[in-house]
């Protein structure tokens, strides 16, 4: 039995909600609240913004257009969207709806256009995206992408002929008979909503990210319970399948995932796979952990405070007690650090509004700090600066333990100089 309500005092989480899937069967549970300042409690029939795991519903999306035939997913984007168009045209032109499914489009990933709430608001978002710089060639390096999921947004629009919201709604929310899903902010109001809580002491947020970013997870909120719902689906057809199989090797951060259509793939002890994804938005981080061949699924929804390491205990309960799986320890400083070649890793490097600074620091470690380069990263980032240490050749690891876990970041590639080109934390960041 999880005792949430212990958890969320444990480790000063905000409000939560649990839903686990089993033999064919829904448990869900909730504690804390949905505000802190209120204090109005989280009941199950909450609803939660669950950021990235929005990717999955898109690529749902997707992959019934392609199981229609009316969609390649490597023919180039322009097939479907004609004025798509970057910075680097080269890259325009070539640049598949597979790219953008498994994060190898290379291009700007985090453009939080504000284009509204209209019908048009995919369509505005896909003509400013004429000025992102491409990072990475196309194909070459997994590099998180939400611009990308909102282009696929966009493909789904024209293909469907109707906006995203609505084709979400009618296609998927409906479909399933979900009580809560919110599709749209305005749709907020008619359901019992968290309030995300950002920073190291929460404290409610006083805004939501814009609706523009809609498809890359910026808007959808639900129940836990019903976003075990859409797993059901998953589980119950051989229609989606095709979603789960490898598509590439992101760099290693410690955690042995791969990237199929949208999913990020888990592998554990025993040759048991599983599937799953993550979001964050302000104040709000999301958890999704699937085991198909046991027909499990663990829904984990939070608006603030430490939430990994209450994670991680439900985690370990559930997946131990229900599928005999042992989930696989974090990445932690080694005993003996792998020394760092300091003149090839510092420097600074550039992501989409972010910047990481490296500088040396005292008995072989370095020092990173990130800098917000725009408002919406402000929110999320700590500009602190923080003594790294050597992981492996390719890896750095933070000395101390923040939010419940050590940070990674892994170094990829170098330049004419043999310095380290890209510094890697899921985002690819060039060394500026």
């Amino acid at each position: 039995m999880i005792k949430l309500d212990e958890l969320v005092e444990e480790h000063g989480v905000v409000g939560a909600q649990v839903a686990v899937l089993h033999n064919g069967e829904i448990v869900d549970m909730a504690a804390g609240v949905l505000n802190n300042v209120t204090g109005e409690k989280v009941t199950t029939d909450s609803i939660f913004q669950i950021g990235s795991i929005t990717k999955i519903w898109t690529a749902t999306l997707v992959q019934e257009l392609v199981n229609e035939g009316l969609l390649d997913l490597d023919r180039p984007v322009r097939d479907v969207l004609p004025e798509f168009a970057l910075a680097d045209e080269q890259a325009a032109r070539i640049i598949t709806p597979r790219h953008l499914l498994t994060h190898t489009a290379g291009f700007e990933g985090d453009l939080f256009h504000d284009t509204g709430n209209g019908d048009d608001m995919l369509e505005k978002y896909v003509e400013r995206m004429a000025d992102a710089r491409q990072q990475v060639p196309p194909g070459e390096l997994y590099t998180y992408c939400n611009s990308g999921f909102t282009l696929l947004g966009r493909i789904v629009e024209v293909l469907r002929g109707k906006p995203f919201r609505v084709v979400l709604r009618e296609r998927l929310i409906e479909r399933l008979g979900l009580r809560t899903a919110a599709a749209s902010h305005a749709e907020y109001a008619t359901q019992q909503c968290a309030t995300g809580h950002p920073g190291k002491e929460p404290k409610p947020a006083d805004k939501l990210m814009a609706e523009g970013d809609a498809p890359a997870g910026t808007v959808l909120a639900m129940s836990a319970r019903d976003l075990l719902e859409f797993v059901r689906m998953h589980l119950g057809t051989s229609e989606f399948d095709a979603m789960r199989d490898p598509q590439v090797v992101p760099p290693d951060f410690g955690y042995g995932a791969k990237q199929g259509l949208g999913w990020a793939l888990h592998d554990y002890a025993g040759g048991v796979s599983g599937i799953g994804h993550t979001g964050s938005t302000l104040g709000f981080r999301a958890f999704l952990r699937v085991v198909p061949e046991a027909g499990l699924a663990i829904a984990v929804l939070t608006n603030g405070g430490e939430a990994v390491p209450l994670v991680r205990a439900v985690y370990e309960k559930v997946l131990g007690d229900l599928a005999g799986v042992t989930v696989p320890d974090l990445p932690t400083p080694p005993l003996m650090p792998v020394p760092v070649d300091v003149e090839k890793v510092v420097g600074v490097y550039r992501s989409t509004g972010l910047e990481a600074h490296i500088t040396e620091g005292d008995g072989g470690r370095v020092k990173l700090r990130y800098v917000a380069l725009d408002p919406t990263w402000k929110s999320f980032v700590d500009e602190d600066e923080h003594e790294f240490t050597g992981l492996r050749d390719d890896a750095l690891i933070a000395v101390e333990e923040e939010g419940g876990y050590h940070s990674v970041v892994v170094l990829c590639g170098r330049d004419e100089q043999n310095r380290v080109k890209w510094l890697h934390w899921g985002r690819a960041a060039v060394r500026v």
